[in-house]
């Protein structure tokens, strides 16, 4: 049986999640050639092709699919180990996005089990829209993010927690069902503006936009001074808020997920064994 080397496997995943050798080169700070070398080498110990060419890029083979699986675990469990024999705690920074909606119930959570296993690690929190924290991270400006789950197929990502959206409104709020539902929703065509609107068309329920701010903070004093009401997940619910439904005959909303992304651009190799090791839990 052959023995593979773990510097190998680094280089693969590299290149499967970068679906370049240059990309995948510059993250394992080698030469393309020496990438190039390097998968000819693991290719030959397994007997089978791992890469084939789309494009400009190159993408795996079902072969490679299937040891991108393993790959990853035995870099995570080998990272581990050396961590663990060594005696020291791995230090450094990781840059950890995350919306406002999580920063009382997910977040913390995360926090608290990235502490327990790094204690010396040094994390640095951004909190902002989904789409604005995933643009960051692919332009390498966090190493991974909590986020909103949508239609992101070129992010590795892991769920977290799913979620129902409900309608929320201070607890003094009385609703008028003569009138339209007065809405408080982001400046933007977000997410959530979007199912509340879709909602309502939807059950032919009259609204109107009665106020608008740019981030959830807004929004959340806007509900909390009785101004209107907001479709929010139940992330948001506080003991000044209540939720709204049959009783003032407002639909029913979806669920929706929340997912820790890892940064396409991250050479935070930290950030990689953090992601992994959270990913084979299962979130």
């Amino acid at each position: 049986m052959r023995n593979i080397d773990n510097d190998l496997l680094r280089t693969f995943v590299a290149i499967a999640e970068q679906h370049s050798m240059l990309a995948a080169a510059t993250q394992v700070r080698r030469s393309q050639a020496a990438v190039t070398q390097q998968m000819q080498r693991l290719a030959e110990q397994l007997g089978r092709p791992l890469f084939e060419r789309s494009g400009r890029g190159v993408q795996l083979t079902p072969d490679g699919q299937k040891l991108l699986v393993y790959a990853r675990r035995m870099l995570t469990l080998h990272d581990e180990m050396v961590s663990a024999l060594s005696g020291l705690s791995p230090t450094g920074q990781i840059r950890l996005g995350a919306p406002h909606d999580v920063t009382e119930s997910i977040l913390p959570v995360l926090l608290t089990q990235m502490a327990q296993r790094y204690p010396h690690l040094q994390i640095a929190i951004h909190t902002g829209r989904s789409p604005d924290l995933l643009k960051d991270l692919r332009k390498g400006e966090l190493d991974l993010s909590i986020a909103i789950a949508l239609d992101e197929t070129d992010l590795r990502s892991v769920l977290l927690r799913t979620s129902p959206i409900v309608w929320l409104a201070a607890s003094t709020f009385r609703h008028e069902p003569r009138e339209p539902l007065p809405l408080i929703v982001a400046e933007d065509w977000t997410y959530f503006r979007r199912v509340a609107i879709q909602a309502l068309d939807r059950a032919e329920i009259p609204w109107r936009i009665h106020y608008t701010a740019p981030n959830v903070v807004g929004i959340r004093a806007a509900v909390r001074a009785g101004l209107g009401v907001m479709a929010r997940s139940i992330e948001m619910l506080g003991p000044d808020l209540r939720v709204l439904g049959n009783a003032e005959k407002l639909p029913q909303l979806p669920d929706v997920g929340f997912r820790l992304y890892l940064g396409p651009r991250s050479v935070n190799p930290l950030a990689r064994q953090i992601f992994d090791s959270i990913e084979q839990r299962g979130g």
